[in-house]
């Protein structure tokens, strides 16, 4: 195996998982299957001896009702992941515009990589507590590049901006995930350690606007958002400070919290993300969180443009 994750099953056995690096060895003449798993594709490189002429036999296509039987998740614990072929027998054009206008051509657009394309859609997942396809998208965003230290960040981040049973969902399902994929506690970043430097300045003016409009109503609030907040959180090296904007900004559009957009996005910016990428979550987003919400945020996404320099 180079790449990805797939299944491999030999006659009269049970589906066995494979990862990049093992090494398998098929006996002669013994009868299996193997191939890309339900959620992310496989690259191998395979080597038979010839014998006669010949090096392989091939025998009857895996059906989709065996790969779909020998596919069974081992937790029930979770929700089961669809095939294309379940919403085909559900919504046919669902299936049709997801394999055409979403799989086909929004991934494909050049104002976000792939990488930044799959934090924005595990972000908007994990606010709206989509666990369904959470599976799919994990082993995705890993594939695309996301670290498996950084996805243990975008869950822990949106445990604070989503609340903490839609966090507690998304580590049910990278749980298994990892567990698969043999991500163990040497990959995951610490629960604590050395902090990014803070901008003093910058700091001291957001703290200054909480105390002034929250303190009032929630002094709480107040102590929290600059000590676990501002003073930890966004301070954790794991995530880029500008991914942990991406993060924030697209849980906060997927949601409907538009009126925290204005900050959040200018940080965004201030940390990198161009006006182009910007514009593009948004497109992304009409798929994933729906047309309303980002219709919603439009005309606030609109007003930061216009108000910073060009």
């Amino acid at each position: 195996m180079t790449a990805g994750s797939g299944w491999l099953q030999q006659a009269g056995g049970e589906k066995q998982e494979i990862q990049p690096g093992d090494v398998i060895w098929i006996p002669p003449g013994v009868k299996h299957w193997h191939g890309a798993t339900a959620t992310t594709g496989m690259t191998h490189l395979a080597i038979q001896e010839e014998l006669d002429g010949k090096n392989v036999e091939w025998l009857e296509q895996v059906s989709e009702e065996e790969y779909k039987m020998t596919a069974t998740r081992q937790s029930e614990a979770l929700p089961p992941m669809l095939t294309l072929e379940d919403v085909r027998m559900v919504a046919p054009a669902l299936e049709r515009y997801t394999q055409g206008p979403l799989l086909g051509d929004l991934w494909k657009r050049p104002d976000l990589s792939p990488r930044d394309r799959s934090i924005v859609t595990v972000a908007a997942l994990i606010a709206c507590h989509q666990t369904i396809e959470m599976p799919y998208y994990f082993n995705l965003g890993l594939d695309n590049g996301v670290k498996p230290s950084e996805l243990s960040e975008i869950i822990t981040h949106l445990a604070f901006y989503a609340g903490w049973g839609n966090a507690m969902s998304a580590v049910a399902v990278a749980k298994e995930l990892f567990g698969k994929r043999g991500i163990g506690a040497d990959h995951l970043p610490p629960a604590s350690g050395e902090l990014l430097p803070i901008d003093e300045a910058a700091e001291a003016q957001r703290a200054a606007h909480v105390a002034q409009d929250v303190g009032p109503v929630a002094p709480g609030v107040v102590q929290y958002t600059s000590d676990k907040l501002f003073h930890d959180l966004w301070l954790r090296p794991a995530l880029a400070p500008r991914d942990r904007s991406l993060v924030t900004v697209s849980a906060l559009i997927a949601s409907g919290h538009v009126a925290q957009i204005p900050y959040h996005l200018n940080r965004a910016m201030d940390h990198g993300l161009t006006q182009a990428q910007a514009s593009e979550v948004l497109t992304h987003l009409a798929f994933y969180a729906g047309w309303p919400h980002v219709f919603s945020a439009i005309p606030v996404v609109k007003e930061v443009f216009e108000k910073r320099p060009r």
